[in-house]
């Protein structure tokens, strides 16, 4: 068929791929789409560089981390939190300042009080024949109003509202995917058992990277893997649930193992999807109104 006019919209000529482009251009259409592979993190990937880890470490919860990259972190959350435990000091100083600032003026005041209160005891002469002339004033800075009332170009006379109550920052480093408490002591090393190959080429270009320890499965996004913590060597779920919790007892150590003792581990996933479950991807586009 000859190449059609750019504005032909018949539905012989008009393509499902030039239908797609111009509503994805004009606004129309859905707006959900299905994330494909590029956009799932690999099982092996750190949670925060999302690059292949070097040496990686995994939470209590099951989320893997490059070791550097999350000592990097750990360290700039603890130096954020020096940074802002200073930043507390000095607003608790200055605020204690002001304090005794305001219990200075409010003596002061009453001192003033008290002695305008006995100037006034001294008794003057009375003329019962002549009477003041009483002038009432209408301003607002009369009667010394002016002492009380906000005014805008005296620091100390500006209305302002009730500062909130300070809150000292909490020392406590939270993960940064699942957001509970992080501790450098909880890190477990990871030891991923690479597939035998000829050597030719780098581990991270190989499509089939790792294997379970004790099954020699390939490992995936699709398999569900755990890693036992006593070595950090990484097995399947099925691994587990068949051959390790019979006996409870480390298949190539022959150790005995608790609950605690197998980490499942959290497969991949991005900014748009925490797990592999609901890989669906909104964009908000302005809605065109006749």
């Amino acid at each position: 068929m000859t190449r059609h006019a750019r504005n032909c919209t018949a539905g012989a000529v008009y393509t499902y791929h030039e239908k797609k482009k111009d509503a994805q251009a004009s606004g129309y259409g859905t707006n959900v789409q299905r994330l494909g592979k590029d956009s799932v993190k690999n099982f092996d990937c750190c949670s925060l560089s999302l690059q292949p880890c070097r040496y990686p470490v995994i939470t209590k919860d099951g989320y893997l981390f490059d070791k550097e990259v999350i000592l990097e972190y750990i360290i700039s959350k603890k130096n954020e939190y020096s940074r802002k435990l200073k930043e507390y000091d000095r607003l608790k100083k200055k605020e204690a300042e002001e304090l005794e600032y305001k219990k200075a003026k409010e003596i002061e005041a009453e001192v003033q009080q008290f002695v305008k209160t006995e100037s006034n005891i001294v008794s003057k002469p009375i003329d019962g024949f002549k009477t003041e002339p009483t002038v009432s004033s209408i301003s607002n800075m009369a009667a010394g109003k002016d002492k009380v009332l906000p005014s805008f170009w005296i620091p100390g006379q500006t209305s302002h509202k009730e500062k909130s109550k300070l809150e000292k920052p909490s020392p406590t480093i939270y993960c940064p995917v699942s957001g509970k408490p992080l501790k450098v002591k909880d890190l477990v090393d990871v030891k991923f058992t690479p597939v035998k190959d000829d050597g030719k080429k780098s581990i991270h270009t190989q499509e089939n990277r790792y294997m379970c320890a004790v099954t020699h499965d390939i490992l995936s996004n699709s398999v569900p893997c755990a890693v036992l913590k006593p070595t950090g060597d990484v097995v399947t779920l099925e691994c587990v649930e068949k051959l390790i919790r019979k006996d409870m007892i480390h298949p190539l150590t022959n150790k005995k193992l608790t609950d605690k003792d197998i980490i499942v581990m959290q497969r991949g996933g991005t900014g748009y999807a925490s797990t592999n479950e609901m890989l669906k991807a909104k964009k908000e586009r302005p809605a065109l109104q006749a």
